[in-house]
């Protein structure tokens, strides 16, 4: 896989990464990929799921540690860093994002990745002690809470959430959902967004960010919400009502009026792990139709189906798309590396928009060439699609990141009017230098 590090990125690929990406490349199509389905088999049906988690994981993770892949996302300088650039991560998060079990495997899945950043970037001591270090070493699971059922939570000012202080403690009420985590047994803490400051001035400094131990009294986990009939357990996306729930002041991450701020740190890199993921299904997606359409024993009207040009057209358009969605995200992973997060909003905008997009396409393009077995329990297309189907919506909807390119774009439009009349200006001198009519065309 190394060899196949795009040209433009190679150069800023170490010698190490490159040997990492090698072997998570074989972990995971020889190791992972053939998991997924002891995975589900032993996860089996019913609500116990929610109780307990398949031991092939831990199989895996101890294979994982072994293999010295760990903690791979976690960017330099920080604790627990396994000292790659975004970019290198970037570059495995994709083998990564063709297993259900991978992720985890690493333990580099969401939201605990999000969650562990938050904690290193901005906990201090005492959180760092308590919920960071057993993170990192895989002994627990977190969740993430933000979005709230009964706002436009696109719109993170809308938050309603409340976090009141009563001495030595934060009083929470509220309820969120899609809060992605949650259902796994193994989940202990709650990274929660809030609004502890509602009157400040700057609506932007109204919100935090808190620590909540799972089952702190008051915590109702009302149900699992479902992905297109998926509930993804034991994982979950929970629904769960704050009732009076009491927390330590001590819990508060950074200070009052810096969610925010906190956010958007985790936010950014989480955009690009997600958005490569996505690349890594999308080339899952098209290694099956691939497959498919040279199966011999698939042929209509009287043709093998890598003879139909239709097929052929979308094969050779999934690989142009892939590969440029590719270079969009390396690109806002390298941007990162340069100058940050806050520095890199655009690009980071253009591959979170553009990655699902492409990825989509191709597991459609997939499911169609299978037929109804595309749409069946018989492939991972269709589970793949509804997963993918989330990233146009988590992390801030596409139309948000649309909204703000759009209007970052139209920001040149006096600039590039001004320059447009220079043109045409010196077009018109041109002309009557040369004893020419001017042209009101091209």
């Amino acid at each position: 896989m190394s060899a196949e590090i795009p040209v433009l990125a190679r150069d800023q690929v170490s010698d190490r990464a490159k040997k990492t990406l090698d072997i998570v490349k074989k972990f995971v199509d020889e190791e992972c990929i053939p998991a997924d389905a002891v995975f589900h088999a032993q996860l089996g049906e019913g609500d116990h799921r929610w109780n307990t988690y398949p031991p092939i994981v831990d199989e895996l993770k101890a294979r994982a540690r072994s293999l010295g892949l760990w903690n791979m996302f976690l960017p330099k300088g920080h604790h627990g860093s396994a000292g790659f650039s975004n970019l290198e991560y970037g570059l495995m998060a994709e083998h990564l994002g063709k297993s259900r079990t991978a992720s985890e495997a690493t333990n580099c899945a969401a939201p605990d990745t999000g969650n562990m950043e938050v904690l290193a970037k901005y906990g201090n001591e005492a959180q760092q002690r308590q919920w960071l270090v057993p993170l990192l070493n895989g002994e627990i699971r977190s969740a993430f809470l933000m979005t709230e059922p009964d706002v436009a939570s696109s719109d993170a000012t809308n938050i309603t959430l409340t976090m009141r202080r009563e001495g030595d403690e934060y009083v929470l009420n509220g309820s969120k959902w899609w809060s992605s985590g949650a259902g796994d047994p193994r989940c202990r803490v709650y990274v929660v967004m809030g609004k502890s400051s509602p009157n400040h001035p700057d609506p932007y400094k109204q919100q935090s960010v808190i620590l909540v131990p799972a089952g702190t009294k008051g915590i109702t986990v009302k149900r699992m919400m479902h992905v297109f009939g998926y509930d993804d357990a034991p994982h979950g996306h929970g629904h769960i009502i704050f009732e009076n729930v009491r927390v330590p002041a001590s819990s508060m991450v950074l200070g009052e009026g810096r969610g925010f701020e906190i956010i958007q740190g985790r936010l950014g890199p989480g955009r690009i792990h997600h958005a490569m993921r996505a690349i890594g299904a999308a080339e899952r997606a098209l290694e099956w139709m691939v497959a498919r359409v040279n199966d011999p024993s698939r042929k209509t009207f009287g043709k093998q189906l890598n003879e139909h040009g239709v097929l052929l057209e979308r094969l050779a358009k999934s690989r142009m798309e892939i590969d440029a969605a590719r270079l969009i995200v390396l690109n806002a992973a390298m941007k990162i590396d340069e100058v940050g997060a806050k520095g890199a909003l655009r690009e980071i905008a253009e591959a979170k928009v553009l990655a699902p997009e492409v990825t989509l396409a191709v597991i459609d393009r997939a499911i169609q060439s299978f037929g109804g077995a595309g749409v069946s329990q018989d492939t991972p297309l269709a589970n793949m699609w509804a997963n993918s189907r989330t990233l146009r919506i988590v992390d801030g909807p596409d139309e948000v990141h649309l909204q703000q390119m759009g209007k970052a774009e139209s920001k040149r439009g006096r600039a590039l009017i001004a320059k447009i009349a220079r043109q045409t200006s010196i077009s018109e001198q041109l002309f009557k230098r040369a004893g020419m009519a001017s042209k009101a065309h091209l």
